[in-house]
């Protein structure tokens, strides 16, 4: 019996047995318009050839030092955007009750967020941010501007929602989702708050799963880095601590933490996770490149190749589907590897199709996958 197999049967079984979890995400949120670069524009609308890889945009780019050029941006879509909304929607399609604390527009949502509001129950802090996402074959550019998330702060979280309202949800959610800590510059602090001040107070929940995802530190530095990871780590005391990672997310991590250079294989991916987990004490690390996907717990490591394609309809947020997918199996009582292919199902459905899967169509994927 192969992986797909065993996490179809998995799947079936676990559905049949477990009533809906709940789940806190936020707290970030982002109006996304995706967008192709015109490489040659030869009439209106959709007729040009785009620029197909970062290599050839930044020679664009690099063309125009010391003079200048233009860039047309051609708009494919206007969508709800940010680590935590996307990955709060692919959890509502897989059935968790949600409440999403974040970004979404104030003192009014933004239309992006309207379907979104109809399906969770909503509490806005402030405007979203917002990215251009250059999709490319190699790869994506996201280009952001993100001055309203300075104001996230769990002062503002008690202000908007209520400290006693706040403390409540916490208490009950099976998973607490905290993501884009690299975008929120008061995130550390929030982290800080809610293991010395907020948690102790509350009670225990058993199987409770908090799961962060740092979002491309590139632009944080070490100190910030580490100092975060040692209070994610603290976390552990509440409940299970899970940490996502994608690929160059994983090499930092793994560079800052002291350990040498690993590359993509199943070996390294897997020593890379574990390397992370025993270091900082979490129970679950998972790294995520394009192609497959790795995680280690205490028990040891787990490694699935992923349903890839080389012509997706969409990229952007497909990592944040994984992470959907991959703590949707945690809730869901399956093993590391039934949590890693959940994971690989549920962004491998999405960037075919740009919607979020539900459970059924995670199982028809998987019995469809050859």
């Amino acid at each position: 019996m192969n992986f797909k197999t065993r996490t179809l049967t998995a799947l079936r079984e676990a559905r049949a047995k477990n009533a809906p979890k709940s789940a806190l995400v936020g707290l970030d949120g982002f109006v996304d318009t995706i967008v192709k670069p015109v490489a040659q524009r030869t009439g209106q609308g959709e007729a040009f050839t785009p620029i197909e890889t970062i290599t050839e945009f930044a020679q664009r780019i690099a063309g125009a030092a010391g003079k200048s050029t233009n860039i047309e941006f051609y708009p494919l879509m206007e969508k709800l955007g940010g680590n935590g909304p996307i990955m709060a929607y692919a959890l509502i399609a897989a059935g968790t009750r949600l409440t999403y604390v974040g970004a979404l527009g104030r003192p009014s949502l933004h239309a992006v967020f309207h379907d979104f509001a109809s399906k969770a129950e909503i509490v806005s802090l402030c405007e979203p941010a917002t990215t251009t996402a250059a999709e490319f074959k190699d790869g994506k550019l996201m280009l952001g501007q993100l001055s309203s998330l300075d104001t996230i702060t769990l002062e503002t979280i008690d202000a908007v929602m209520g400290a006693e309202n706040f403390r409540k949800t916490l208490a009950t959610s099976d998973l607490v989702a905290l993501v884009n800590w690299t975008m929120i510059p008061n995130m550390t602090a929030i982290f800080e708050s809610l293991v010395n001040e907020v948690l102790p107070t509350l009670p225990a929940l058993e199987g409770r799963v908090f799961f962060f995802d740092l979002a491309d530190p590139e632009k944080r530095s070490r100190e910030d880095l580490l100092e975060v990871l040692q209070i994610i780590a603290r976390f552990g005391a509440f409940g299970s601590v899970t940490l996502g990672l994608n690929l160059k997310e994983a090499q930092r991590v793994h560079a800052e933490l002291g350990f040498a250079a690993r590359g993509e294989s199943e070996d390294d991916l897997k020593t890379t996770a574990a390397d992370i987990r025993t270091n900082l004490g979490l129970a679950t690390v998972v790294v995520h490149p394009r192609q497959s996907a790795a995680c280690a717990t205490a028990q040891g490591t787990s490694w699935v190749p992923g349903p890839y394609t080389d012509k997706p309809l969409i990229t952007t947020g497909a990592g944040d589907h994984f992470n959907a997918g991959f703590v949707q199996g945690q809730l869901l009582g399956l093993d590391p590897e039934g949590c890693l292919a959940l994971g690989v199902c549920t962004s491998g459905h999405y960037v075919r199709t740009a919607k979020s899967p539900s459970l059924d169509d995670l199982e028809k994927f998987l019995a469809s996958w050859d």
